[in-house]
């Protein structure tokens, strides 16, 4: 297999070779059961439409997972810094101050939820996935308190501009998606923090011995987490027009199977960028294609259940 690989001169990276391989193989496949339909320009610019949530949300998980740990919290910490935003515009939705001003209050929400998780981890220590968890709950009872169970629609279009805009033919919510990519993967490969971040997930212990502060460089990668979390509710709120508590809980398990299939090591300390972006877009051809050929939705689940066990064996017989 890898022989093959080799011939075909991919990438040297194991994940991104076998999504490259799996890419043009259901591109490949889906021209020939409905071509006609899955590359016309509609379903393109659906799919489009569709990768830049989902890979905001495989940003935020992933930093996390690359220290080692996860954060189940970024649905609900999104959704809560939607319903702070939502309840502050509908006060005066023509408004741009108050506009300004709620997404003010949206970033700042984040931010403390990502410090909290940040403070529970790093300096009570708790576990990531026990913190982000709890978290995820108290989060999730604050939403529906503070909406009532109910929908908050009614947005001005300075903000509705950032599902339907679009800047030189480039949608602003995939604009926004590179932007963040790049800025992610600049952070990773070429600052401090970024080291550390591999650090840390590689062995914790010994980083700590060296001299790093990785209590503070922790608070650091779940408030960043936090902040993509403002990030995804901007463009579900815009997407949606609306701010609801249960809004987009299906990304969570998504979100977590892009960043592993993406190279993401979940046990910490190796994974990079571009990997994520192949996950997202093998993922997003996949669940067109599927809906396209009348395949139910379970069935996809099932076979993204079944891509990443095929990965992680893949890996393993490699190592």
């Amino acid at each position: 297999m890898n022989q093959l690989l080799d011939t075909l001169r991919l990438p040297k990276d194991a994940s991104a070779r076998y999504l490259l391989v799996l890419l043009f193989g259901s591109l490949a496949f889906m021209l020939v059961a409905n071509g006609e339909v899955f590359y016309s320009l509609s379903n393109l610019q659906s799919i489009a439409s569709q990768i830049p949530l989902l890979g905001i949300f495989a940003f935020a998980m992933a930093i996390c997972m690359l220290t080692g740990g996860i954060n189940l919290s970024i649905i609900a910490t999104t959704n809560a810094s939607a319903l702070v935003m939502a309840n502050i515009i509908v006060l005066a939705p023509e408004s741009s101050t108050v506009l300004l001003l709620a997404l003010v209050a949206g970033f700042v929400a984040a931010l403390i939820i990502g410090l909290f998780n940040g403070m529970l981890i790093a300096y009570i220590g708790v576990s990531p996935i026990l913190a982000t968890l709890g978290s995820m709950t108290l989060i999730n009872g604050f939403n529906i308190l503070l909406s009532g169970g109910s929908v908050i629609s009614g947005f001005p279009d300075g903000l509705l501009v950032l599902a339907s805009g679009a800047v030189i033919g480039i949608p602003i919510p995939l604009l926004l998606l590179l932007v963040i990519g790049f800025i992610l993967w600049l952070v990773l490969e070429h600052t401090v923090l970024g080291q550390t971040i591999f650090l840390l997930g590689s062995n914790e212990e010994a980083t700590f011995y060296s001299g790093v502060n990785t209590k503070k460089s922790l608070m650091y990668v779940y408030a960043i987490s936090s902040i993509l979390c403002w990030v995804a509710a901007l463009i579900m709120m815009a997407k949606f027009n609306s701010a609801k508590a249960g809004y987009g809980e299906s990304y969570l398990l998504t979100a977590i199977l892009a960043s592993v299939l993406g190279g993401i090591n979940p046990d910490g300390g190796f994974g990079r960028v571009i990997g994520i972006g192949l996950a997202l877009i093998v993922l997003q051809v996949l669940e067109s294609g599927m809906n396209l050929l009348g395949i139910s939705s379970y069935l996809t689940m099932a076979l993204w259940g079944g891509i990443i066990i095929l990965f992680i064996a893949l890996k393993r017989q490699k190592a």
